[in-house]
């Protein structure tokens, strides 16, 4: 009987093994695939696609060249200033948003552009220490397998913009009737001004607070060097 116990037991652990590196082989050729193959959508493009029936999800890939680079700057100067040195994640901007969130009601959070590839890209749409797990695991894999300049394209082509509007070329065709080359700076910074909430903010009628951000966008587009930040990627 004390037989039966301890080959089941190794039994298990062996399975455990075999399923757990399987998981990450599957999880390896994933990440490497969608180096080269575009994401023909996410599962939060699901999940509003399914909340709402008879609407058309915006969804237009655009190359990283054909991508304005104010746009790609204004993204690094709002969401990611330590973008071209991490490896996926910023333990300084984390200690600096737990030193925020100590004083105030509002709480700042401290996830890498990578890091929101990994979440939108990757998994479900939710929060949860088991997700929060998977996100840092497929960080690090995006982190190890694409160039900086993958990772960037594929943020600003499934990122939520608003309603039903993923990606920068359906939001700049939507909001400003043209291609997300042609964006300006002033559109840029509108465009990423409105990320932390696209559902409730608007890119086309922003209130005083949408405002606000597109400037400090702006200024920090400015101090982290323009244009002239991309070469360093």
């Amino acid at each position: 009987m004390e037989f039966n116990k301890q080959e089941t037991k190794e039994k298990l652990k062996k399975w455990t093994l075999r399923i757990l590196l399987g998981y990450l082989a599957l999880s390896f050729i994933w990440v490497l695939t969608y180096r080269w193959v575009n994401p023909p959508g996410t599962f939060l493009m699901l999940s509003r696609k399914f909340s709402s029936e008879n609407a058309k999800i915006r969804y237009d890939w655009v190359d990283y060249e054909n991508i304005s680079s104010y746009l790609k700057v204004c993204a690094v100067a709002s969401e990611d200033q330590n973008f071209s040195d991490h490896t996926g994640v910023d333990f300084d901007a984390i200690e600096k948003a737990m030193e925020y969130n100590k004083n105030h009601k509002k709480k700042r959070g401290a996830s890498t552009i990578t890091q929101q590839v990994a979440k939108n890209v990757f998994l479900w749409p939710s929060r949860s220490f088991v997700r929060k797990i998977f996100e840092l695991q497929f960080t690090f894999m995006i982190e190890m397998l694409w160039p900086k300049e993958r990772v960037m394209e594929v943020y600003l082509n499934v990122i939520e913009m608003g309603p039903m509007t993923f990606g920068a070329e359906a939001a700049a065709k939507r909001y400003f009737r043209k291609s997300a080359s042609k964006l300006s700076l002033e559109e840029s910074a509108l465009l990423i001004a409105i990320l932390p909430s696209p559902l409730k903010w608007s890119a086309t009628k922003p209130g005083p607070y949408v405002i606000k951000r597109q400037r400090w966008i702006i200024r920090q587009y400015r101090m982290i060097g323009g244009t002239q930040y991309l070469k360093d990627l």
